[in-house]
């Protein structure tokens, strides 16, 4: 099988494309990227594309599988506006070019309590993509909603006031939904659950993600 990866750089899909390149049940690897990012291998092919113009690599958007890892924050797009072009936009054109192109698995990497129509707009944002992509009409569609996910050698302070709050709730068993979970586990899910779940729509909550790694 051929996989193809959007947000390959990101703490979770990289961990992700260096799982496919070592399993044996993938010969070829296609990933996503601004700029080159990983070391050789065989198996993996980067593919270097302006994201704003995407349509313009759509010949390039081929497999079997397609994966979607990107997103970003708040701080980081800058405004709301920048972080919906790039957490929205994006993967939804690659979903549908990706559909365009025979690839019959989607499989979207989204968050827990996602809801289009919530009035908190990540929420709002992640819950329209989910739904967005839905309509398109994949064969098989794989959404995955982790909680907190938590980067190794992570240098953000939110990210760590965030986690010792998290656990401190799960602690009293507040927040389960929420628990965190490392990129690495994350990854794995992501992968295992194309091998697990055969529903032509599959929605995993995080206890469903956990089984699959066990």
């Amino acid at each position: 099988m051929v996989a193809i990866v959007i947000g390959g750089s990101g703490a979770t899909g990289r961990e992700l494309v260096r799982q496919l390149v070592v399993d044996p049940r993938f010969s070829k690897v296609r990933v996503l990227l601004r700029r080159p990012y990983f070391e050789y291998h065989d198996k993996l092919e980067e593919i270097i594309v302006d994201f704003d113009k995407l349509f313009s690599f759509q010949d390039q958007i081929r497999g079997d599988i397609a994966f979607s890892c990107l997103g970003t924050t708040l701080k980081d797009a800058g405004s709301k506006e920048a972080q919906w072009h790039i957490d929205y936009d994006y993967p939804f054109h690659f979903a549908k070019m990706s559909f365009e192109n025979g690839v019959t698995h989607f499989v979207l990497l989204s968050a827990a309590g996602v809801n289009a129509k919530s009035r908190i707009f990540y929420n709002r944002m992640k819950g329209s993509l989910e739904d967005a992509i839905k309509n398109i009409g994949f064969q098989q569609l794989t959404i995955l909603r982790p909680g907190f996910i938590e980067r190794p050698h992570s240098d953000r302070l939110g990210e760590k006031i965030g986690l010792k709050v998290i656990n401190a709730f799960n602690k009293v068993g507040i927040f389960k939904q929420y628990a965190p979970i490392k990129t690495k586990l994350l990854a794995k899910a992501m992968l295992e659950s194309v091998f697990t779940y055969k529903k032509a729509r599959q929605v995993l909550e995080l206890k469903d993600i956990k089984a699959v790694i066990k």
